[in-house]
C-alpha cells in the first residue's frame, strides 16, 4: 500500500465553490462541461490533500492480520479442518494421520498429472497424488496450540504429548515445503515420507475405464549429498520426483514434474532443494514476497468472522495460483480423494478467479496465461471440420485445456470457453492491458464465437436460433435456445465488436457479429422469469445459475434497466424457491445478484447461508469447502460477493458502497481495483460515505456513483477543481487523466484516514480455536 501519510493542507478557497444543485463543486448543468481550468500536469510541491494511510508499516499489517489468523487448540482430523500452505504450485494440508498418532503433512503439486488423454480428464489427464509426510511423536498427542499466520504465511505452534513437546514451524515457498521442529522432554523428531500410488483420486467414485493400466511403481534413491528421492515414472510419459533431506532441526522437501522427459524431474527436484539451502534462508525470501502481497489493497468491515474469512481467502488464492503457473484444479494444489481431479470449466474456474480483480492482484491470474499458452489445444478440442476458424473446451480438462467440446444440436455443453474468456476480459478491463486483449482475448474469443456461428440457423420468425445445448448442471436439455449460450453469444459478439474498435482491426466478421446481435432470438422467459431454454422452464431445483448468466456476471440484463427489474427479481426468487439442489455457490451467487440490485441486507442474508452449519454444504472450519470432494471455488466466490457489496464497476460506472448491509455502519476500502484500471479508496462511517478517492492507472473515462449527498467538492491531486458532469441518477463524470487522483466529498473536508474499522460483530477465529 503506497504511503500517503502527512499533514493536511488547507483546501484552496476555490475548491469549495459549487452550484446550488447539490452537484460537483464547480459543475455546470447536467451534460455540460465544467468551465474551470483545464487539468494539466501537477505543479511541483502542490499536494493540498493526502490520504493518511495507517497501514503502511509491517507492524501495522502484522497487528491487523494477526486478528484474522486461524487458530487450533484441537488436533484437526480432516483436511477441511487443518492448516494449509502453498505457493501456487506445491501445497500441503496438515491434520492427524487417519487412525494413527501422527501428524500428516500432505505433499501435492499442481503440475503433477497423468498424460494419457485417451482416458479423459477424470483418469487420463487427471491430477495425480504425490505423497505425504508424517511427524511421528514418541508420546501420545494430548494437545496442540497452532497458529496459521496470514502475514507470514507460516504455521507455528506446539504439539504436546505424554512424552514432551514438539515446537514446529512450516511454510511453502519456491516449490519447497520447509519445516523446523524441535523436541523437549522425552520427545523426538521423526519424519517419514509416504509416497502415494499414482492413480486418479476419482477411484473413490468409479472404476478405471476399459483398457486403463496402472502407472508403474515408484523407486527410491539416495543422492550423493544424502538427499532422499522418490521417482515416479508414468505410463503415458513423464516423471514425478520428490526430493527431501533433513539437516538438524530442518526438513526441506521439493517436488518436480516433467513431460515428456522421463528424467528431468529428478534433476529439477534436487536443484530446487539445493537452492533453498535452509529454513531460515527460505523464510526470508518467503516473508518478503508475502509482505509485499497484502498491502496492494485493504478492506475492513465490522463483522470479525467474515472479515477474517475474507483475508483468509486472499491468503488461499495466493497459495493456490500464480500467473504463469497451472490454472487451479477444483481442489487447488491440495489434492485429496475426489471425483473432480481436474480443471472444471463450467463454473469452477470462473468463480476461482473473480476476487483477484478487486483485491488488486493480477499477479495471480493463471487463467489468462493458461488460455494464452494453449491456443493450439483449444483449436484441437473442436471437431476437425471446424478447426479452421473455431476453438472450444469441454467441461473438464487438465491444466493444458485438453478436452474435446461437443457440437450444438447434440445437447452438449458448448459455452464454457466463452465464459472463461469473460474472466480474461475482466482481467483486461481491470488492467486496460492491450496486449492481453490483442494476444489472448480477441483471437480466442473470435474462434469461440465462430464455433457457435456454424450452428445458428434462421427460424420462421426471422430470428436466429441455436440447436440443443446443455445449461450446466440442469438435468433437462432444451430442444433449442439455451439461455446459458444465448447470453454468452450476445456478450461475445458485443465484446468482439468493441475489441476490434479498440485494436483498430477492420475484421471481416464484424457485419456477421452485428447481424447476430440484431437477429438472435430473445431469451426464453415465462411467468417465473428466465427459463432454462426454449420450451424448458426452470421447474426443478438447480444449484447453478447458468440460466441467469445474462444477469450475473455478464450484466447484459441489469438493475440499471428499469424495464428488466421485475424480470430479474422474479428469476432470482424462483431460482431459490425450488430447494433441494442448492450448494454453497448457490448462496454466494444469490448474494452477488442481490448486491447488483443494491439490496445489501438480502445479499448478506444469502451469503450467511453459506456459513450456516445447518445447511447441507456449509463452509468448513478452515474456510475450505467440500461436497463429494474438495471444491475450492465456492469460498473464493464468497469473497467476491463481499466485493460486490462494497464496490462494483460494471457497465462503465464505478459504484461505491452499492450494497453494504445496514448493520455495517463502518467500512474502509483502499486501492480497490475496478474496471477501467482505477484504484478506489473510500470510507463509510456511521452509515454515510465520508469520501471517495480514485486514482486512474490508464486514463479511462471515469463515471462514479459515489453515494455522497449534499454539495460536492471534487478536487484533483494538485488542488484544482476537477472537470465534471452530472450524468444523473447519482453518477458523476470526472475528467481524470492517467496517474492522477481525484477526491470527492461534501461539506467540510473529512479526515482522510485509511484504517481498520472497529469490530461490531465479534466472532471466533477460524480453525479449531
Amino acid at each position: 500500500m503506497t504511503s500517503q501519510s502527512g499533514k493536511h493542507s488547507p483546501l484552496p478557497r476555490r475548491a469549495v465553490l459549487g452550484t446550488a444543485l447539490g452537484g460537483a463543486a464547480g459543475a455546470a448543468l447536467p451534460g455540460t462541461a465544467h468551465a474551470g481550468p483545464t487539468t494539466g500536469p501537477r505543479s511541483p510541491g502542490r499536494r493540498p490533500w493526502k490520504l493518511r494511510d495507517t497501514m503502511t508499516t509491517d507492524r501495522a499489517w502484522d497487528r491487523f492480520l494477526r486478528d484474522q489468523d486461524l487458530l487450533w487448540t484441537r488436533l484437526p482430523t480432516r483436511w477441511y479442518e487443518g492448516p494449509f500452505l502453498g505457493d501456487g504450485l506445491l501445497g500441503s494440508m496438515i491434520y492427524q494421520e487417519p487412525g494413527a498418532n501422527r501428524i500428516r503433512f500432505t505433499v501435492q503439486h499442481g503440475r503433477v498429472q497423468d498424460h494419457r488423454p485417451e482416458f479423459g480428464s477424470g483418469w487420463g489427464t487427471c491430477r495425480l497424488p504425490v505423497g505425504h509426510l508424517t511427524l511421528d511423536p514418541a508420546g501420545t498427542i494430548t494437545a496442540v496450540d497452532w497458529r496459521l499466520s496470514l502475514w507470514n504465511a507460516e504455521l507455528t505452534g506446539t504439539v504436546t504429548t505424554t512424552a514432551g513437546t514438539l515446537t514446529l514451524s512450516a511454510l511453502v515457498h519456491d516449490e519447497v515445503l520447509a519445516a523446523r521442529v524441535t523436541a523437549t522432554g522425552g520427545e523426538r523428531v521423526t519424519w517419514t515420507f509416504h509416497p502415494e500410488e499414482a492413480l486418479s483420486p476419482r477411484r473413490i467414485q468409479e472404476a478405471p475405464p476399459a483398457g486403463y493400466t496402472a502407472n508403474p511403481p515408484w523407486t527410491t534413491r539416495t543422492a550423493a549429498d544424502g538427499t532422499e528421492q522418490v521417482l515416479q515414472p508414468l505410463t503415458g510419459g513423464g516423471q514425478t520426483a520428490t526430493a527431501y533431506r533433513r539437516t538438524g532441526d530442518d526438513l526441506l522437501l521439493s517436488v518436480g514434474h516433467s513431460f515428456p522427459s522421463d528424467t528431468a524431474a529428478e534433476a529439477d527436484s534436487l536443484r530446487t532443494l539445493r537452492r533453498a539451502t535452509s529454513y531460515g534462508a527460505l523464510r526470508r525470501r518467503h516473508t518478503r514476497w508475502w509482505h509485499a502481497f497484502y498491502p496492494k489493497s485493504f478492506v475492513s468491515f465490522p463483522d470479525q468472522r467474515l472479515q477474517s474469512f475474507h483475508w483468509i481467502q486472499l491468503y488461499k488464492v495466493a497459495s493456490a495460483s500464480r500467473a504463469g503457473g497451472p490454472v487451479m484444479a477444483t481442489s487447488g494444489p491440495w489434492l485429496e480423494p475426489t471425483p473432480w481431479p481436474a480443471v472444471w470449466w463450467n463454473l469452477n474456474v470462473q468463480l476461482e478467479y473473480w476476487l483477484i480483480h478487486g483485491s488488486n492482484h493480477p499477479e495471480l491470474d493463471a487463467l489468462a496465461t493458461t488460455l494464452r499458452q494453449n491456443q493450439e489445444q483449444l483449436i484441437a478440442n473442436v471437431p476437425a471440420a471446424y478447426r479452421a476458424d473455431s476453438s472450444g473446451i469441454g467441461r473438464s480438462s487438465d491444466m493444458f485445456a485438453n478436452r474435446e467440446v461437443g457440437r450444438p444440436g447434440t445437447g452438449a455443453e458448448t459455452g464454457d470457453l466463452t465464459w472463461a474468456l469473460h474472466n480474461v476480459w475482466l482481467s483486461y478491463r481491470h488492467s486496460m492491458d492491450k496486449a492481453l486483449l490483442r494476444d489472448t482475448i480477441y483471437p480466442v474469443l473470435r474462434r469461440a464465437i465462430a464455433y457457435y456461428l456454424h450452428f445458428l440457423t434462421p427460424g420462421s420468425d426471422g430470428r436466429l436460433h441455436l440447436p440443443s445445448t446443455l445449461s450446466p448442471e440442469y438435468p433437462v436439455v432444451p430442444p433449442q435456445d439455451t439461455n446459458y449460450d444465448l447470453a454468452l453469444i450476445r456478450w461475445g459478439c458485443q465484446t468482439l465488436i468493441e475489441s476490434a474498435e479498440l485494436l483498430g482491426v477492420d475484421d471481416e466478421s464484424i457485419p456477421r457479429w452485428q447481424e447476430v446481435l440484431a437477429k438472435l432470438t430473445p431469451y426464453p422467459v415465462d411467468d417465473n422469469g428466465f427459463m432454462i431454454g426454449a420450451d424448458t422452464p426452470y421447474a426443478q431445483s438447480h444449484r447453478h445459475y447458468s440460466h441467469l448468466l445474462m444477469v450475473y456476471p455478464l450484466y447484459l440484463v441489469n438493475w440499471d434497466q428499469p424495464e428488466n427489474r421485475d424480470l430479474i427479481t422474479k428469476s432470482v426468487v424462483r431460482w431459490h424457491a425450488l430447494t433441494g439442489a442448492h450448494r454453497g455457490y448457490s448462496y454466494t451467487g444469490a448474494a452477488s445478484l442481490y448486491a447488483m440490485t443494491g439490496d445489501g441486507d438480502t445479499a448478506i442474508t444469502y451469503l450467511r447461508k453459506f456459513f450456516d452449519p445447518t445447511t447441507r454444504y456449509p463452509c468448513q472450519a478452515n474456510t475450505h469447502y467440500t461436497e463429494a470432494g474438495p471444491v475450492i471455488e465456492t469460498p473464493l466466490s464468497a469473497s467476491q460477493s463481499l466485493h460486490d457489496m462494497f464496490c462494483q464497476s460494471w457497465g462503465g460506472v464505478i459504484r461505491v458502497f452499492p450494497a453494504v448491509p445496514s448493520a455495517w455502519a463502518d467500512v474502509t476500502l483502499h486501492d480497490f481495483r475496478t474496471q477501467g484500471a482505477f484504484l478506489v479508496s473510500a470510507v463509510r462511517e456511521a452509515g454515510t460515505t465520508r469520501f471517495v478517492r480514485i486514482r486512474s492507472l490508464a486514463g479511462e473515462p471515469l463515471k462514479v456513483r459515489h453515494g455522497i449527498g449534499g454539495r460536492l467538492t471534487v478536487l484533483l491531486d494538485d488542488g484544482s477543481p476537477a472537470r465534471t458532469r452530472d450524468l444523473g441518477d447519482g453518477v458523476l463524470f470526472v475528467d481524470l487523466p492517467r496517474d492522477r487522483e481525484v477526491l470527492i466529498h461534501s461539506g467540510s473536508r473529512p479526515d482522510l484516514v485509511i484504517a481498520p474499522v472497529a469490530v461490531g460483530e465479534p466472532g471466533a477465529a477460524w480453525g479449531l480455536p
